[in-house]
């Protein structure tokens, strides 16, 4: 007996139901892999890994440099006005120096108009120390430049004497490229002006 033979049409609705269906798997697998890749992806990018001093392995999270820059900014005002104003007989060359790194030409104007009232021959002279008692700045990261001032209060020791002063300074942040290690938060310090000094007495 004859096996009859199957219409060609129905053989062709068979095979076109197969292809469409391993390219709607083929799709769909794809689809899910590629979903995977860029979780796994996203994952990789907001955390790191650190290796800590006994081998094991310690995950950092990062954050936006949004976040970081507020961070960032008061620390590195924090910095720059400690080495500015933070300084003695032995070591306001060296702090100094630091603390140019960290703005533009108006904070050596600053640097050169202190230098030309004589104050660090005052310091040298008189084994003067200035010390720094506190700093609290205020910065607005909206938008670049980022205005900021800052209160700092720092105490001059003169021997038996020692007097408190506050000192307001005002000024913008731009971003500039890091500087290992002389200006590691890159940001620069511009528009730098010292508004207001005023003695403080022992109830401030």
């Amino acid at each position: 007996m004859k096996t009859p033979y199957r219409s060609i049409y129905s053989v062709l609705k068979i095979n076109r139901f197969i292809v469409l269906t391993a390219v709607c798997g083929a799709v769909i697998s794809s689809l899910f892999f590629g979903w995977m890749v860029f979780d796994i992806h996203r994952s990789a990018l907001n955390n790191s890994f650190a290796i800590n001093t006994d081998g094991s392995v310690i995950p950092l999270k990062w954050v936006t440099q949004k976040e970081n820059l507020e961070v960032e900014a008061l620390a590195h005002l924090e910095l720059f006005h400690t080495y500015f104003y933070n300084i003695d007989a032995t070591n306001y060359e060296r702090n100094l120096e630091k603390a140019l790194w960290l703005g533009n030409s108006s904070v050596d104007n600053v640097y050169r108009q202190k230098k030309a009232d004589g104050v660090y021959n005052r310091l040298l002279q008189y084994s003067l120390v200035q010390k720094v008692i506190s700093i609290e700045s205020e910065v607005n990261i909206e938008t670049e430049p980022y205005n900021f001032k800052t209160r700092t209060v720092f105490e001059i020791n003169r021997g038996k004497i020692v007097d408190k002063y506050e000192l307001i300074t005002t000024g913008n942040l731009i971003n500039v490229d890091r500087n290992y290690p002389n200006n590691t938060h890159g940001l620069l310090i511009t528009n730098y002006f010292e508004n207001t000094l005023k003695k403080l007495n022992d109830e401030n």
